[in-house]
């Protein structure tokens, strides 16, 4: 066989299906963000920055920057090993009841990434408790689908969001058999938000155990920045909340938060944790001070809420297509590939405006979008240029707005 020409020929397919992805060489300005620098062989130009994560601008606050730097400074670059071989500095220790504490749980655990956090955790979990079925959501992440499958234990969908189904599927199985019902609070594309208790009400029925992955909602809702659960008053209901330091706190790594058993139980049996080196303790320390900050203040998420009800009326205003939801993610609907990154590459070559299209597999086809994830940092006139700039784009690639 000829390995290469097999690699070509695939992604060229992707290329004229309009799905190759291409990274933009982005350096964000600390300090200055959403502002970034756009390296390019052009020369280097100033954009803003509309698609990124880092939700509240955590990554620059200065109380997070000044953590890393004193961590750095005292504890070196790196871990040193794995949590069981050196990897475990006082910054991980600290961190983690930060993370117990701000879900009112009685342990935390962390690992190196959302990703890895969902994927050893489901797994390790359906894989070891004796006939486990998994009742995963029919919009469940990635990770989530990968550790449950890497657990080989018998799986169920349930339609979205829809606790009716969910007991329908739970009515049918054996009540002396393991349950594990999987489910997110804020799903990423759409920006729709899960019916927690409801979820609750049916898993409570059935003497299942519940899985809530918060990583779209941690820093950005509840008093104390708990997510959704804590803003509905549901988190002692959860089994397992599992959340990211990689989004709206600005930093990087996984967790999850629940009994100081279940968390005893993954450290100890879960591969995807052992195996693996520690985060350095200087992302420990950032991801601390970003969780303290955002417990005691809530001006970030207040201007955030703002900011997203400004671009949503801006949009409307403009006649651009987006999804109605009720979070902070604000999907702008192309429905084609080719068109969807006609747009992007638009926005960024000539408007100075950096969002990333979103592509088959992680929409389906016909839905594809740009997601712009607004944060307290974009100011009025960020907002005007944005929408503009889009009503723009659209005209040019001849796509309708709506009336």
């Amino acid at each position: 066989m000829n390995y290469e020409a097999f690699f070509r020929r695939e992604l060229d397919g992707l290329r004229r299906e309009g799905r190759y992805r291409v990274f933009a060489d982005i350096e964000r300005s600390a300090g200055d963000f959403p502002r970034a620098t756009h390296h390019r062989e052009r020369g280097r130009r100033e954009v803003t920055v509309w698609c990124s994560n880092d939700y509240l601008g955590m990554g620059q606050n200065p109380a997070v920057i000044a953590a890393m730097h004193a961590a750095l400074d005292r504890c070196g670059a790196g871990s040193g090993g794995t949590r069981n071989i050196s990897g475990t500095s006082h910054h991980h220790v600290l961190l983690e009841r930060e993370l117990a504490d701000l879900h009112g749980k009685e342990s935390a655990l962390l690992f190196t990434s959302g990703y890895v956090s969902n994927w050893a955790t489901l797994a390790t979990l359906a894989s070891r408790l004796p006939g486990c079925v998994v009742l995963s959501d029919a919009l469940n992440h990635a990770s989530m689908i990968e550790g449950i499958r890497h657990s080989r234990a018998a799986k169920l969908m349930f339609a979205h969001n829809d606790p009716d189904d969910l007991h329908r599927k739970l009515s049918g199985l054996d009540p002396a058999l393991p349950k594990l019902v999987a489910f997110e609070s804020v799903y990423s594309m759409d920006g729709d938000i899960a019916p927690i208790a409801e979820l609750c009400d049916v898993a409570d029925r059935h003497g299942a155990l519940t899985y809530l992955d918060e990583v779209h909602g941690v820093g950005l809702y509840g008093p104390r920045g708990g997510g959704i659960a804590e803003r509905d008053g549901v988190s002692d209901r959860l089994t397992v909340i599992e959340g990211t330091l990689a989004k709206a706190f600005g930093v990087h790594g996984g967790y999850i938060a629940a009994s100081a058993a279940l968390c005893d139980f993954v450290r100890s049996f879960s591969s995807g944790f052992i195996f693996t080196s520690s985060l350095p303790p200087a992302v420990a320390a950032g991801a601390c001070a970003s969780i303290r900050h955002l417990k005691a203040s809530s001006t970030e998420r207040e201007r955030h809420q703002a900011v997203v009800a400004a671009v949503r009326r801006g949009l409307d205003a403009a006649g651009i297509p987006h999804l109605d939801n009720p979070s902070h993610i604000v999907p702008v609907m192309v429905g084609d590939a080719v068109r969807c990154k006609a747009i992007g590459d638009l926005l960024l070559d000539r408007y100075g405006i950096y969002v990333q299209p979103i592509n088959y597999p992680t929409v389906p086809r016909g839905t594809e979008r740009l997601r712009v994830t607004p944060s307290p940092l974009h100011t009025e006139a960020d907002i005007d240029h944005l929408v503009k700039s889009l009503s723009a784009a659209f005209a040019e690639v001849n796509l309708e707005r709506v009336a």
